[in-house]
């Protein structure tokens, strides 16, 4: 229900500034095709409350509704009805007449598309049956210089308006889904990529070494004893010890790095273009500096890391070899001691290591 009420708000705040301008236009064009007949002071009463009162009514109808979204609809249905009354109304004069269901016809598809149409082109009918009947109007097929000169403002400025909504709207819509698609791939406890998206680009750099025989390095990260701080310290310290980590490698990292959590207390990173030396020693630094870090509120608590790192390896023939090479590493690391960086090159574990001092 909330979310049909927001959505309801929404589309009459957007409506309330269209219908607005297009019923300010629309008065301006049926006035001047109404003024040759010589209607009752009536009519003239019921023209002004359409086109002046009416928007605002319409608004508070909606905004106070139980479910604006259907309030908003019966509104757009009251449109297309005296749009229809108006066309009989002006002895279905041609340019006033095709002005006002054009833009009333577009308005419908804009909201509703074909089904909205046809449901506003059924009102439409109806009001204009009710006209017939109250007015026996006659076909005038003449427009006027001064009926022409009144429709030009609501042929040209409420499209444009129209328009100008939309776009509003598409670009709205937009950078939600851009925010959406970002969301889907990161990780909501670390803000680093999630398991999908960071395997997703693990792949893209893969094929783009293959492709340019360029090097690079993944590195997997494993906090040490993570269950046991999380039994020891509780699961908030846990958390806790993982955003420190994801801090550490924002701030840490190349801009062209690319760090994501790969499940649990397991984080990745992919560093291009970047020799399998060079990214021990600055996955050693890391290390060294996590080991370093402090916890307010749990002060005896102190963690390490335990890091595999493979290189880029032309032979293999999928980036899960590349990703392998990495975890066997990691597991090497953490069989013997833990709190050490260890390597693999070419597939094959490195027997050199980098130990904590």
């Amino acid at each position: 229900m909330e979310k049909t009420g927001g959505k309801g708000l929404s589309l009459a705040r957007r409506l309330y500034t269209s219908r607005t301008l297009g019923l300010a236009l629309g008065l301006l064009c049926v006035g001047a095709a109404m003024y040759p007949l010589d209607p009752a002071p009536w009519v003239w009463m019921l023209m002004l409350l359409n086109g002046i009162l009416w928007p605002h009514v319409a608004y508070q109808w909606a905004r106070r509704a139980k479910v604006p979204f259907h309030a908003e609809h019966r509104n757009i249905l009251m449109d297309a009805f005296l749009g229809g009354f108006w066309v009989a109304a002006m002895q279905f004069n041609p340019l006033p007449s095709a002005a006002t269901l054009s833009m009333m016809a577009m308005n419908n598809v804009a909201i509703g598309g074909l089904r909205f149409l046809l449901a506003g082109t059924v009102a439409q009918v109806l009001g204009a049956g009710i006209g017939w009947l109250i007015f026996k109007p006659l076909f005038i097929p003449q427009t006027t210089p001064l009926q022409l000169y009144a429709c030009l403002p609501l042929l040209s400025l409420y499209p444009l308006a129209l328009g100008w909504i939309c776009f509003r709207q598409a670009t709205t819509l937009g950078r939600h889904k851009r925010e959406l698609l970002a969301l889907s791939r990161t990780d909501s406890l670390t803000g680093l990529l999630n398991h999908g998206a960071w395997k997703d680009q693990l792949e893209v750099e893969f094929q783009r070494c293959q492709r340019q025989h360029k090097g690079g390095a993944v590195a997997l990260i494993d906090i040490d004893h993570f269950k046991t701080i999380n039994d020891t310290y509780g699961h908030v310290a846990g958390d806790i010890v993982l955003r420190q980590l994801s801090r550490m490698l924002k701030q840490n990292l190349r801009a062209a790095d690319l760090a994501g959590r790969y499940g649990g207390d397991e984080f990745c990173v992919i560093l291009p273009d970047l020799p399998l030396a060079s990214a021990a020693s600055a996955m050693d630094a890391l290390r060294d500096r996590f080991a370093t870090l402090g916890y307010e509120q749990n002060p005896a608590l102190k963690v390490s890391l335990s890091i595999g790192l493979a290189a880029f390896n032309p032979a293999h023939t999928d980036a899960t070899f590349w990703l392998n090479d990495a975890d066997r590493a990691l597991y090497e690391a953490k069989t013997t001691g833990r709190n050490r960086v260890i390597c693999c090159g070419d597939g094959r574990p490195r027997r050199e290591l980098l130990d904590p001092v």
